[in-house]
C-alpha cells in the first residue's frame, strides 16, 4: 500500500477562519476534519444531497456522478450502481490490472479498515468471514458481466453540501481497488463505482447510520443524457409516485420487487410471476430465458405481420437490430413500429411498470433500432429480470429503504429540481423539491453484484 504522512492538525483559529470561508464560498477550497463521532451529533437534522449526473445509454452506456473524496478533496467520476453495495476507486497501490481512468488513482493515507470492523464483516455476510490479516479488510466484488474489483477497504472524508444548507465531511468506508477486471470493448471511463445497494457497506447506509440522511435514494436519468441523483427524502414528491413493496427476503441485497406478469401490447404474454431487480448499473435490461424468448418471439411475430422492418444483420451494436425503409433519426421514431411492454405487479392493485418502445430500444449511429433487452440467463443472472438504465430514463425512481418500497413516475429529467448551478464552485444549492411529474404515468454495463 502507498502511504503518505498524516495531515497536520489545524489550529483552532485557522480552522474557524477556514470554516467561515467555506460557508461564504464552496467547500472544495478548504480542508475538512470530521469523524464518525462528530457527524453523529447531527442526527436530528438529517437532510439530503443532490449530485448532477452525466452520461447516457447510447453510445456511452453508463451514467456517472462526480464525488469529492479526501483531504484536500479530489474529484472522482463514479458509475452509479444500485445493483451493488461497495463503492470503490482505482487505487495507487501498485495496480496489477487497472483500466484507463479520468483521474489519478486514489492515494491511501494510513486509513485502512481493520478486518474485525463491522463494515468489513458485512461484506461477507451471510457467509463466514475469515481474516488473513487483522490490520486490513480485503474485499473482492464480482459483477454479473464477469467484471470484478479486488482491493482493501479504507476510510476517508466525503465533503458534502446538504439541501438544508449545512456542510459536513463524514468519514466513510470504500474500496481501494488495485486489481480490476472490466470486460467489453468500451469499458466505462470512470474512476470506479458508486455502490448504492441495500447492504451496510453502501455509502447510503453509512450516511444513514451517521444520521446525515434518511435511508432513501432517487435518480432521474434523462433520455437526452444527464440527470440527477439524490440521497435522503427531502426531494421525494408527496404525490404522483407509483409504489410497490421491496422483496422481504433478508438475504436479498438487491432492489428486488415482484411478482410481476409480462404484457405485450396490452395483452398477457403468458410469462407470469417474474422477479424484478432495478439496477442503475446495467445499461440494458436482462430478462431470464423464459421472459427473453417470449419478448423476442412476440416482437418478431408482430414485425413480420407489419412487413415494414427488416433484420439489420450488419449492425453489431446489439444482438437483435432492425432497419426501416428510412433510417430512424431519433428514438421517438420507433413508437409507430413497436408495441409497448408492461410489468404488471400481481401483489399490488393497479401497479405496473410500463416500457414504451423508446424504453427498450435504442437507435444506433446507422439509424437502426436495436433491442435493449438481453438474455440474462446467458450471463448467470438466473431467475431475475434486471431493469437497467434504458428503461429507467425519464423516470423519477425512488428507492425507499425506510418503508421498504420502490416508486417511480414519468418525469422531466433534463434539469436538476429547482437549483442554482455554480459550476465554477462545484456545488449545487437546491431551493425546493418540486419535480415536473408528467401526466399519464403508470409506470453496456452490467454492475449487478
Amino acid at each position: 500500500m502507498h502511504e503518505e504522512k498524516s495531515p497536520r492538525k489545524i489550529p483552532f483559529l485557522q480552522g474557524f477562519l477556514c470554516l467561515l470561508v467555506v460557508l461564504l464560498a464552496s467547500f472544495p477550497s478548504c480542508s475538512f476534519a470530521a469523524s464518525r463521532s462528530s457527524a453523529t451529533k447531527k442526527k436530528a437534522s438529517a437532510s439530503s444531497v443532490i449530485f448532477p449526473v452525466s452520461g447516457n445509454v447510447y453510445p456511452k452506456g453508463y451514467y456517472q456522478v462526480t464525488v469529492n473524496i479526501g483531504q484536500p478533496p479530489k474529484p472522482y467520476f463514479l458509475d452509479i450502481d444500485t445493483g451493488s453495495d461497495l463503492t470503490w476507486l482505482q487505487c495507487d497501490a501498485p495496480c496489477a490490472k487497472c483500466t484507463p481512468a479520468p483521474h489519478s488513482p486514489y492515494k491511501p493515507n494510513k486509513n485502512l479498515v481493520t478486518c474485525k470492523d463491522p463494515l468489513c464483516v458485512s461484506l461477507y455476510w451471510p457467509t463466514s468471514h475469515q481474516c488473513e490479516s487483522l490490520d486490513q479488510c480485503d474485499y473482492q466484488v464480482e459483477y454479473a458481466d464477469r467484471g470484478s474489483s479486488l482491493g482493501v477497504l479504507v476510510q476517508d472524508l466525503f465533503p458534502l453540501r446538504f439541501t438544508n444548507g449545512s456542510i459536513s465531511a463524514p468519514r466513510l468506508a470504500f474500496g481501494c481497488g488495485y486489481d480490476q477486471e472490466i470486460p467489453g470493448p468500451n469499458p466505462p471511463y470512470t474512476d470506479g463505482v458508486l455502490g448504492l445497494g441495500t447492504g451496510k457497506s453502501s455509502i447510503l447506509s453509512q450516511l444513514n447510520g451517521l444520521g446525515l440522511t434518511r435511508n432513501v435514494i432517487g435518480h432521474c436519468l434523462s433520455v437526452q443524457g444527464g440527470g440527477f441523483l439524490f440521497f435522503g427524502d427531502d426531494l421525494v414528491p408527496s404525490s404522483g409516485i407509483v409504489w410497490t413493496s421491496l422483496s422481504s427476503n433478508s438475504l436479498e441485497k438487491h432492489y428486488s420487487v415482484g411478482p410481476a406478469d409480462l404484457f405485450f401490447g396490452g395483452q398477457a404474454s403468458g410469462v407470469k410471476g417474474q422477479s424484478i431487480v432495478f439496477d442503475s448499473g446495467s445499461t440494458y435490461n436482462y430478462f431470464n430465458s423464459q421472459a427473453y424468448n417470449a419478448v423476442v418471439s412476440l416482437l418478431k411475430k408482430d414485425i413480420n405481420g407489419r412487413k415494414q422492418l427488416q433484420d439489420a444483420v450488419d449492425d453489431k451494436s446489439l444482438p437483435i437490430c432492425w432497419k426501416a425503409p428510412k433510417p430512424f433519426k431519433s428514438i421517438l421514431d420507433v413508437k409507430s413500429y413497436f408495441k409497448p411492454l408492461a410489468l404488471v405487479f400481481t401483489s399490488a392493485k393497479n401497479v405496473q411498470f410500463q416500457l414504451q418502445p423508446e424504453a427498450y430500444l435504442i437507435v444506433t449511429k446507422q439509424g437502426n433500432a436495436c433491442l435493449g433487452i438481453l438474455n440474462g440467463t446467458e450471463v448467470g443472472i438466473g431467475k431475475f429480470n434486471v431493469i437497467g438504465d434504458i428503461s429507467l430514463q425519464d423516470k423519477l425512481v425512488i428507492y425507499d429503504n425506510e418503508k421498504q418500497q420502490i416508486g417511480w413516475a414519468s418525469a422531466n429529467c433534463n434539469r436538476l429540481p429547482n437549483v442554482d448551478r455554480d459550476y465554477s464552485e462545484g456545488y449545487y444549492q437546491p431551493y425546493s423539491a418540486n419535480f415536473n411529474i408528467l401526466e399519464g404515468s403508470c409506470p453496456a454495463t452490467l454492475w449487478l453484484h
